[in-house]
């Protein structure tokens, strides 16, 4: 078989502000600014090549892109459109990416930051509920400020209960 993938290099997010994202991300789980790839002063990005590349709709214009580093993931690449009509983040049912997690070490931890940073939890955090992770931890649900759902997990690797016809283990930072 051959390897294809080493893991996520990066999740894309659209934001209404990047600099509130960017103290948000701060605030709420350590995030550094990397750099910018488009930065404020440059000339917008726009045009039918920018519109196939990044399949949005004719018109739009890209204002700011900014890549924030944490610690031991993936990175998060900021987004600023203007000119184009823009939809309410993503609920769970929506089809398409609607969430994505961030390991934590203390889920109590966690959640406070989120909260001091502008977030809002769904619910206070609880067991994980599956099978396999039954038992090893906790997790939370939560949106930011601009309404993007986040989760946070902590749990312990060595405690999963993997089936015997499991293919692979989970990925764990």
């Amino acid at each position: 078989m051959v390897k294809i993938t080493r893991g996520i290099d990066h999740v894309g997010v659209t934001v209404p502000d990047i600099e509130k994202a960017t103290i948000f991300f701060e605030k709420a789980f350590g995030a550094k600014i990397a750099y910018d790839n488009e930065k404020v002063e440059d000339e917008p990005l726009a045009g039918s090549n920018v519109e196939k590349t990044l399949g949005v709709k004719k018109g739009t214009k890209v204002t700011h892109m900014r890549i924030l580093s944490f610690e031991n993931s993936a990175s998060i690449e900021l987004f600023k459109f203007v000119d184009t009509d823009q939809r309410q983040p993503s609920i769970a049912s929506d089809y398409g990416v609607q969430h994505f997690a961030f390991y934590v070490d203390d889920i109590k931890v966690a959640a406070d930051c989120f909260i001091e940073a502008g977030g809002e939890l769904l619910n206070d955090p609880g067991e994980l509920l599956g099978d396999v992770e039954h038992g090893t931890g906790h997790f939370v649900y939560g949106r930011a400020p601009w309404g993007m759902l986040i989760e946070l997990i902590s749990y312990t690797p060595n405690e999963l209960d993997y089936p015997e016809d499991s293919e692979a283990k989970r990925f764990t930072p």
